[in-house]
Parts: C-alpha cells; structure tokens; sequence
C-alpha cells in the first residue's frame, strides 16, 4: 500500500494473513476496506473499536455500493443499530461474519461483478498444534 494507506482498483483479497491480508500482489498488516476505488487501510482492530464513522469512506461511494460485508474477526458479530443506521440510512445493505467468510463472499461477489464493498478486521491466525 502507499504511505496513505491505499491502492487504487478493484480487488480480490488473494490472502488473509497473520494480522492482516494479501491483495493486488502486496500484503498489508491490519484491517482494511475494499471499495470500488480501491483498498484503504482501517483503523479499527476489533469490533469493539469500530463507530458509525468507521464506515464514512464507504457511505461517501454509496452510488456505487449496493452491499456492505463486514469481516468481524475470528465470529460473526451483531454490531449495534446506531453504528449501521448510517449506512442503512444511505441505502446500503449490510452483512457481518467471521472475517475469512467476509473475505470469501466478497471475492465471489466481486467476481460476479456486484455492486459490493468489505471492511474486514484483520485476525490473529493462531498455529495449529502438531498431533
């Protein structure tokens, strides 16, 4: 990503990484949104830091945005009404699910050329324990 934080295009998250994703042939540490004008860095780190003002980048494409996946990390989490109200209010569908679904779902949403965006909570990946 450049120093901003951004990379321009439309892309599908190839990876998700320890702390973070893979896209675009680069690896950013963090959580990210993907939108139609590209992929930005994203602050929150947990579910618990994200507000309604998380979301303004997205609500400023909404034009261009029908369906909004929301990568909570390692379990899908109900996120509170007076954080969504804005994007609903702005006409955007949302869904929210563990972070590796969101990622998923995205990737095939894109790839069926939906009008769709994701903001996805990078996870710790855990190693699994040798039997």
């Amino acid at each position: 990503m450049t120093d901003g934080g951004f990379v321009p295009g439309r892309h599908l998250v190839d990876a998700i990484m320890d702390g973070g994703f893979r896209f675009a042939e680069m690896s950013h540490s963090g959580s990210i949104i993907l939108i139609p004008t590209g992929v930005f860095a994203w602050s929150p780190r947990s579910v618990r830091e994200i507000s309604s003002r998380s979301f303004d980048k997205i609500i400023s494409q909404k034009t261009a945005i029908d369906f909004l996946i929301i990568g909570c990390g390692d379990m899908p989490v109900r996120l509170a009404d007076e954080i969504l109200w804005p994007l609903k209010e702005n006409g955007i569908r949302i869904d929210t699910m563990s972070t590796a679904a969101a990622a998923r779902t995205y990737n095939v949403m894109v790839s069926e050329n939906r009008r769709v965006a994701a903001a996805l909570i990078c996870v710790k990946i855990s190693a699994v324990p040798n039997k």
